[in-house]
């Protein structure tokens, strides 16, 4: 049977009162299931009508299938492995405004409209000077949201009840301020006027946003599984880690419209994000670089491996609890509660993370990542901290590109690859640290004024060389 809504009894459409940009697996099984569990709990009412945001996409299929799809969800709480399974049903209608520009711009003026969320990837937030006011459509998505914008402020008057609350959920920070910055630009440059200006800054909200959910999406490698499951066809199939985070910044006004808050989604709406943003980078994404060249050298190749494993395990718990949260600034308790959060996503079986594939630029997220708690840990205590700093040296070893007679999967931008190529010429440790610490482009820093810091790394070095991972970093504690 085909998945459809006549096929299914639910012909039942909710009005539109989401323009959705992007049409990928991400916003399928994060925010439009987010909205689907305000429609079922509290009864929202509310439909998704989804753009598609470049030339070639979904949008056909989706359309096929009257917009339903199955969303799979399976992770670890507390130990304890979950399945869920849900038929997401709150899509509308698919627009691809390459096929039908006018269509497009018809959302402008849906009465009940109330929401504009985006998913266009980094790159997508972006000011294209070549967009103009007279292209059906322009290529970038804020150009093509301003002409959006401008067609509901005309249709409607320059109502300002008519305005939106515009969230952007691609991963830059800042990026709703981002966005809103460039809307206002073509403004400008397309002469678009100041009524439209001010309509825009009076009767419309931008909102930063934070969104963490692992989504690997169309599930290819296990697609016979999935199919047995169902007693009808989906092309769309989406998974996802049951993990769920969504922080957006807003008043009690957003509060109100998005009342999250009397769901079971952790939905925080909350005056400023960037906490939250700062415990993610620093406890999730800090603690897969400071692992990952680890573990590879040690011999794993997946991040839940290397939690199974009762080394590199122990090694990078005890790097979160007793180095990274201790530099933060929340509440203790709840910077705890999401590290084992982080540790139960990190050993779903569900999802295999393969560690070569976070080592992709491992420099610069290590810059971002993990040496902000270095550097703010020798603040607080006036030491360096054990398991970073050896992560800081397993990181240098790992960019020789290789270890023990094999090849490691350095990759990396060719400057950087570069560098390490002429630094590790040398067999010099003191010499190999202090030329990667120094170098400006790296860190943004010279670390090897760092105190103490050059000595330690060198140290590291040296035991992994003499004697491997686990009996290197075992001989470079007692140094501590």
């Amino acid at each position: 049977m085909k998945l459809n809504r006549q096929n299914t009894g639910l012909e039942k459409k909710y009005p539109i009162k989401i323009i959705q940009f992007g049409e990928g697996n991400f916003l399928r099984a994060f925010v439009d299931y987010a909205f689907q569990q305000l429609n079922k709990e509290l009864d929202f009412n509310a439909g998704v009508a989804v753009v598609q945001p470049i030339d070639k996409g979904l949008i056909n299929i989706l359309n096929e299938q009257d917009g339903l799809y199955t969303l799979f969800m399976k992770g670890i709480q507390k130990g304890n492995e979950i399945q869920e399974r849900e038929l997401i049903t709150n899509i509308v209608k698919g627009v691809d405004p390459y096929q039908n520009f006018d269509k497009y711009l018809d959302l402008a003026k849906e009465e009940e409209l109330s929401f504009v969320i985006s998913n266009t990837t980094e790159a997508g937030i972006a000011y294209v000077e070549s967009d103009q006011p007279t292209m059906q459509p322009p290529a970038s998505f804020p150009a093509k949201l301003t002409l959006l914008l401008h067609e509901r402020f005309k249709h409607f008057n320059g109502d300002a009840s008519k305005g939106l609350a515009i969230i952007p959920c691609e991963l830059i920070n800042y990026n709703a301020d981002t966005l809103k910055s460039i809307i206002l630009r073509y403004v400008e440059d397309w002469k678009l006027g100041a009524e439209f200006k001010n309509w825009i800054l009076a009767a419309n909200s931008f909102h930063n946003t934070l969104v963490d959910r692992i989504v690997p999406g169309y599930p290819k490698d296990e697609i016979e599984k999935y199919r047995a499951e169902l007693d009808y066809e989906d092309n769309l199939m989406v998974s996802a880690e049951l993990f769920f985070l969504w922080v957006i910044e807003g008043d009690e006004k957003l509060k109100a419209k998005l009342p999250f808050n009397k769901t079971r989604l952790d939905v925080k709406i909350v005056s400023d994000m960037q906490p939250y943003r700062t415990r993610k980078v620093r406890i999730l994404n800090g603690a897969h670089s400071a692992l990952v060249p680890l573990s590879l050298m040690y011999g794993n190749t997946t991040v839940k491996e290397s939690m199974d494993n009762e080394f590199t395990g122990d090694f990078i718990r005890k790097t979160v609890f007793e180095e990274i949260i201790v530099t933060l600034k929340m509440e203790k308790s709840e910077l705890q509660q999401f590290a084992d959060e982080v540790f139960d996503r990190f050993s779903n079986s569900f999802i295999k993370h393969q560690l070569a594939s976070i080592a992709l630029n491992s420099v610069s997220k290590f810059k971002v990542r993990v040496l902000p708690s270095i550097l703010d840990y020798i603040e607080k205590y006036n030491k360096i901290p054990l398991h970073l700093s050896f992560a800081f040296a397993c990181l240098i070893r790992f960019y020789k590109g290789e270890w023990k007679g094999g090849k490691l999967p350095v990759d990396d931008d060719a400057d950087t690859m570069e560098t390490f190529e002429k630094i590790w010429k040398s067999e010099n440790y003191n010499e190999i640290t202090n030329k990667t610490l120094s170098n400006l482009e790296f860190w943004g820093q010279d670390l090897t004024l760092v105190d103490n810091l050059s000595a330690k790394i060198t140290e590291a070095l040296i035991e992994i060389e003499a004697s491997g991972i686990q009996q290197g970093f075992a001989n470079y504690s007692k140094q501590f």
